[in-house]
């Protein structure tokens, strides 16, 4: 049994997909072109941003948005200290400093009141350093966004989501008249990011990633620094330094064939995440599965249960053993990564973090999961709460 198995998505849309890569191949066009272009559009129509800029890596989706905003040194960014170094690191790698401010630990997303708590401290202390906020959203589903969004406003920060693990996913909200409105990852903030990484939901067959703005301005700035900071009026002019930072023709190809099956694949996710749900509701004494926030839609990039009682690794090997594989993501929260050890964080600071990085496990959950291996995973957590540990 594969934690993820891409073989099989492939096989599944593999005419498709081999067509798209001969077209390109044919047109001779391999970087940029009518792929590209085309994609960017269908992706900014998808998220219901007005502006998608393609990049080479999610990574650089982030990077390339704090660069546009002008985030440099001097500067502090807030984010989670629960989610992939990427988010960070982008920070640094600007020359501004992450602060981190702890999650709820239900939807493992950066807590609003804990934010709002964080930037009435730092203002104690004279003005404020802090200009932006990455809220990430973990696992599939957003952090609260109208929160945060209101939280930005207050304090005239610029919002920057992390959405590498959420395309598609949802928030319905409703206005002073009571009337709902769906708003999906990525098109809240002053910058949505994506990450084409062949595991994630929509997943290249190599790296990608891609910006979405509703601001014309600022899509603009993007443009320009993902390709060295050209021109695009004049050839070899360069009006700033940027980086090379471009999406593939045969990726741009690919990813298209997959986005038209991307919310059919995420309803797959959701009915695969509700069998686990229902099947695991009776071990609640030993572990509890995953809370979807009200009026949120999870994509469930993945299917992550906290399990109590320091059982974790017990349960990991007994899986192990019975050849179920699973992920732990992520083992170390990143105030307590050697990496970030300038920052001063110690351990404690971040409690619900720390608290959730030792008790989260993730679960296989792919479309093409097998039911019989689905159920042969529960079968065996089953056994060992009932059995084993007993």
């Amino acid at each position: 049994m594969q934690f993820l198995d891409l073989k099989s998505q492939y096989k599944f849309i593999k005419k498709e997909i081999d067509s798209a890569i001969k077209k390109v191949l044919d047109s001779s066009v391999f970087i940029g072109g009518p792929e590209v272009e085309a994609f960017e559009k269908e992706v900014a129509k998808f998220s219901g941003a007005e502006y998608a800029i393609s990049v080479n890596s999610g990574t650089d989706a982030l990077f390339l948005s704090l660069k546009a905003l002008g985030i440099g040194p001097g500067d502090e960014v807030i984010t989670t200290p629960f989610t992939f170094i990427a988010t960070a690191e982008v920070i640094a790698a600007c020359g501004a400093k992450p602060v981190f401010v702890d999650i709820d630990p239900r939807t493992f997303n950066i807590d609003p009141q804990k934010l709002v708590s964080k930037l009435n401290q730092v203002s104690k202390y004279g003005k404020s350093r802090v200009r932006a906020i990455i809220p990430v959203h973990l696992f599939g589903q957003m952090a609260e966004m109208e929160e945060i969004m209101k939280i930005a406003r207050q304090y005239k920060l610029k919002v920057v989501e992390d959405g590498a693990q959420a395309i598609g996913a949802e928030i319905r909200s409703k206005n002073k008249n009571k009337k709902s409105k769906i708003f999906k990852a990525g098109s809240m903030g002053d910058f949505g990011c994506f990450s084409f990484f062949p595991s994630k939901n929509l997943g290249a067959y190599g790296d990608g990633g891609m910006v979405v703005t509703n601001s014309k301005k600022l899509a603009e700035k993007v443009r320009l620094l993902k390709n060295h900071g050209s021109s695009p009026k004049e050839k070899y002019k360069n009006l700033t330094l940027g980086v090379n930072s471009r999406l593939d023709a045969i990726q741009a190809a690919i990813l298209r064939v997959k986005l038209r099956h991307l919310e059919d694949w995420s309803k797959a996710r959701a009915k695969k995440a509700e069998y686990y749900t229902n099947s695991l509701a009776n071990l609640a004494e030993y572990l509890s599965t995953p809370y979807i926030a009200s009026d949120h839609t999870h994509i469930f990039h993945q299917y992550t249960i906290r399990v109590k009682q320091n059982l974790r690794s017990k349960l990991v090997k007994y899986l192990s053993d019975n050849g179920i594989p699973t992920m732990i993501y992520y083992p170390l929260p990143l105030h307590l990564q050697p990496a970030f050890k300038n920052l001063g964080y110690k351990r404690g600071d971040f409690p619900e973090a720390e608290k959730t990085a030792k008790e989260v496990l993730s679960l296989s959950i792919y479309p093409e999961l097998p039911q019989k291996d689905q159920a042969y995973i529960i079968e065996k957590i089953h056994s060992f709460f009932t059995n084993i540990y007993k």
